[in-house]
């Protein structure tokens, strides 16, 4: 099979700020696979979780170096490939098995979410995502979500430089913006929190009980990840059970390995592509989730169409999809996933379903043996800088209640106390 890596930029209409910085543009690199007539591609990035980093220059290099072993070889069956692949960083061993993916799609014709018998009618509404900010400004890009399409389910980044006040005024500020909404256009509305791992423990186990009372329905990754699994999992059992609301691992978990150490002490987790590296992982979390009774978000990074329509194709197993960042973007090169009102569901096209329009000043890396031959302009490399954020007074009322998260199999709490308690807590 011959390989190819394509660097091409993605810029984001409104630049998304975390507890971590803010990102505003950032250089991806488009996998691809040709066999027989068929192109498989896929889709990588740097990305950076606080913990742990990587580079988009670093996972194109791990990808060149592998080349010469990949060329000799077919694409498929796939798991003759798991011993190259097990040797990738989980973001470059992403973009390859992606490709993989849809070319074997496409060789049997069929888009993989039927050939993993899933339904693309169960797919659910996916959440849109509100970056750190001054309420106003938050509020203005919560108006902007809903004029692009109905937003039913938000995600509002909290874990603010500038204190949990602020926080408090933003979640305040939405939840009243949500009632208004709630009043004009009759129907659920649903707030989940993602903290980014910005809170220690004590303004976590304050924070979990009054965002329940405001109506959240989840909160994400209140604590930073930690190198050592037991503290990791530690942090996660002090705050368990403390609010009637969705305790989500996202940082803190990667793989089926981190799932498992996990379970007893989380109601859900958040599976990405670049995190899992691929599509192989992912659907063995998804699927090892629901049958703990773990609730399954599938979410992004700053990703294209591409990488979206790849993870659309797991949606009918997933209860929070949070899949928006493509839909911010203004130079996405790519077409694939369906958005229908607010849901986005995978296409009846093969493989991940995705079609790819080149633009003329995306760079060009062909890739071989010999190694790569760069031509074409200069990409724009990542912009990120350091959140910054003033002091807000806290503003308005709690919204109307109502707001539920869609029911999953229920979980033994009892079960899961009694493990948080072991020896790992």
């Amino acid at each position: 099979m011959r390989v190819r890596l394509r660097r091409f930029s993605l810029t984001k209409a409104v630049p998304l700020a975390i507890s971590r910085g803010t990102t505003a543009a950032v250089e991806h690199l488009l996998v691809e696979i040709e066999h027989d007539g068929l192109i498989g591609r896929g889709e990588t990035g740097g990305f950076d979780t606080g913990l742990r980093a990587y580079e988009t220059d670093a996972l194109a290099a791990e990808l060149a170096a592998l080349v010469p072993e990949l060329e000799p070889l077919a694409p498929e069956p796939l798991q003759a490939l798991d011993p190259l692949l097990a040797r990738l960083s989980p973001p470059a061993r992403c973009g390859l098995d992606l490709a993989l993916h849809d070319w074997w799609g496409q060789r049997l014709e069929q888009p993989l979410h039927r050939l993993w018998g899933l339904d693309p009618g169960a797919c659910v509404a996916t959440s849109v995502t509100l970056g750190l900010g001054e309420p106003a400004a938050v509020l203005a890009r919560l108006e902007r979500w809903w004029q692009l399409l109905p937003a039913s389910r938000i995600k509002l980044k909290l874990g603010s430089p500038a204190g949990s006040d602020h926080d408090r005024a933003l979640v305040q500020a939405v939840t009243e913006a949500l009632a208004r909404r709630q009043d004009q256009h009759p129907g659920t509305l649903e707030l989940q929190v993602d903290a980014n791992g910005g809170w220690d423990l004590a303004t976590a186990q304050a924070m979990l009980p009054w965002l329940a009372d405001q109506g959240v329905v989840l909160v994400e990754q209140p604590l930073a990840a930690q190198a050592d699994p037991l503290a990791d999992r530690a942090g996660f059992a002090a705050l368990a059970g403390q609010a009637p609301l969705a305790l989500v691992a996202d940082e803190s978990c990667w793989n089926l390995a981190d799932l498992l150490r996990l379970a007893p002490v989380v109601d859900g987790i958040n599976i990405k592509l670049l995190k899992s590296g691929g599509l192989s992982e992912a659907l063995l979390m998804a699927r090892c989730a629901r049958g703990l009774g773990l609730g399954v978000m599938l979410g992004c990074y700053s990703d294209s169409s591409l990488l979206n329509s790849a993870a659309a194709q797991l949606l009918p197993l997933v209860e929070w999809p949070d899949l928006d960042s493509h839909l911010n973007l203004v130079d996405d090169p790519f077409q694939g996933a369906v958005l229908e009102g607010d849901c986005l569901r995978p296409t009846p096209l093969p493989g991940l379903g995705v079609r790819w329009t080149p633009r003329p000043g995306d760079a060009a890396a062909q890739v071989d043996a010999a190694g790569p031959k760069v031509a074409g302009s200069k990409v724009t490399r990542a912009k990120t800088t350091p959140t910054k954020a003033a002091p807000a007074k806290t503003v308005g009322s709690k919204a109307a209640g109502g707001r539920r998260s869609p029911s999953r199999p229920s979980k033994d709490n009892s079960t899961a106390k009694a493990q948080a308690k072991g020896p790992e807590a």
